[in-house]
């Protein structure tokens, strides 16, 4: 889970950092508006979305090497990578080598978070799958959180340690992975795709049946993991293009592009990267106000991400999508009336206290709103949708696609604020609103079922047939004594 506590770190850095008026100027070119430092909005919004560039670049290695290499290594190399590239960003000495860090550090990340929230999906029992890939994503505001604390510090220091120090610390999360990864056990299912049946075997009985090789559960989730993905790999060449060969992975990509869309231009990105602009919309200008309202969010947004997370997938998926997608999109057009009411205020040179209250109400109001969907099933959602043999590069295509909507709103946000003001909230209301529509239509429902089932969900039934015959059988081999526990292990070498 410290792969999205670097995710949640990285967020809050770049929008905390704004805060510092050495880092404004440092990075500002001498720019000042209303007497204070600052960064041209769109060098400011390319810094902030340079992130993201550096995902996309990764999407066509990041997948064959977790494939290639398994989840742990994947892990521990984009941590590797990540260490450079925030030790880079630390000592910047202007601000292409900060874009160029930011870059190394957004390649990295994609590795462990393929590969993490593969992991963790692959490695639960069954009942606890879909918590555990919901908790996933909120430990992202554990980094957010830390990110918010140190800027309340850092805004404080007079020179250009104010951004280095903060900037340096964004090591800490990918250092954990680095020390704890390989404590863990390998996947299950990545073994077996790598004709080490015993291993897995092994793990499967030590963590889903407290040692018991005997288990029924254990010797049906084998048999299960061992038919499906043998028939996935018949199937698949494992290429690129095996996401394109059927109707139904076809159906799955186009699913996980707009997914990978939602998730990052569904308004969280200008609420968790600009808040200094949005502060100042507000009419909170000090630091002191800023810092504090900013680590209030973290705080909030992290106790009722793991609340949700915890409880939200009692529900229907596509229930849970489309409730999101609503919720959002009633704030959305809540702030949209704040902001406007706020602008027509300062037009006339006078102040609106209850806009700024309702405006500030539905910011925090947000955070929630985008848990139940985005943020707790994203992750939980991808790992049901696609089969095991094209999970990584299907988790790849939502993530390039995430990346390039992150690209685009992190970019475009500070520049149509600047121009635009309070309509840019409304365009949002639009977008979420499509958002809404195509969960509606497209999103299929995954709730209730092992991910081996899962595997045939828009294909074949004669494949899903054979994948359950193939279990039957060896299962009921089982039960009339043909074969004993160290033949069933034999048998899956």
């Amino acid at each position: 889970m410290g792969v999205e506590m670097t995710s949640g770190f990285d967020s809050q850095l770049i929008n905390t950092l704004q805060f510092s008026q050495p880092f404004n100027k440092y990075f500002g070119a001498g720019l000042k508006t209303e007497g204070k430092w600052a960064i041209n909005n769109s060098l400011l919004g390319f810094i902030s979305s340079s992130y993201q560039l550096g995902s996309i670049i990764a999407v066509p290695v990041a997948p064959w090497f977790n494939q290639k290499y398994g989840r742990r290594m994947s892990v521990f190399a984009g941590s590797v990578i990540m260490v450079i590239g925030a030790i880079i960003q630390g000592f910047s000495q202007h601000v292409a080598m900060y874009i160029v860090a930011r870059i190394i550090l957004g390649f990295g990340i994609l590795f462990a978070i393929i590969a993490g929230s593969s992991l963790i999906g692959e490695l639960a029992h069954p009942k606890e799958r879909a918590i555990l890939t919901s908790m996933f994503n909120a430990s992202y505001y554990i980094g957010s959180i830390v990110a918010a604390a140190i800027a309340i510090g850092s805004v404080k220091i007079a020179g250009n340690w104010s951004w280095r120090v903060p900037s340096l610390l964004q090591l800490v999360p990918s250092l954990l992975q680095i020390a704890t990864v390989f404590l863990l056990p390998e996947s299950p299912r990545w073994l077996v795709s790598q004709d080490r049946h015993q291993e897995a075997f092994a793990i499967l009985s030590k963590y889903h049946a407290e040692g018991d090789s005997s288990s029924i559960l254990v010797q049906g989730e084998m048999a299960q993991i061992q038919s499906t993905i043998k028939l996935e790999m018949e199937a698949n060449k494992q290429s690129w293009l095996d996401l394109l060969r059927t109707s139904g992975m076809r159906r799955r990509v186009f699913i996980a592009a707009f997914l990978g869309l939602f998730t990052q231009m569904s308004g969280n990105t200008l609420l968790s990267y600009y808040t200094n602009i949005l502060f100042q919309m507000m009419g909170f200008t000090s630091a002191y106000a800023k810092t504090r309202i900013n680590i209030a969010n973290q705080c909030w947004s992290f106790i009722t991400a793991v609340l949700i997370a915890l409880f939200i997938t009692r529900f229907k998926r596509r229930l849970a999508f489309m409730t999101s997608s609503s919720s959002m999109l009633l704030i959305f057009i809540g702030m949209t009336v704040s902001f406007e009411r706020l602008s027509v205020a300062k037009a006339n040179g006078t102040k609106n206290q209850a806009a700024s209250i309702a405006a500030l109400f539905f910011y925090f109001a947000y955070a929630p709103a985008y848990s139940i969907g985005n943020n707790a099933l994203t992750y939980t959602y991808l790992i049901e949708l696609f089969p095991y043999a094209v999970r990584s590069r299907g988790i790849g295509v939502e993530q390039i696609f995430g990346k390039a909507g992150g690209f685009f709103s992190n970019f475009v946000n500070p520049i149509a604020l600047g121009a635009i003001g309070w309509k840019f909230f409304a365009a949002y209301c639009g977008w979420i609103f499509f958002e809404f529509l195509f969960q509606l239509t497209f999103y299929p429902e995954t709730s209730g079922r092992t991910l081996e089932e899962l595997s045939f969900l828009f294909e074949d039934k004669a494949l899903a047939d054979q994948a359950v015959h193939a279990v039957e059988k060896q299962l009921d081999e089982k039960a009339h004594g043909a074969e004993t526990i160290e033949e069933v292990r034999s048998n899956s070498r």
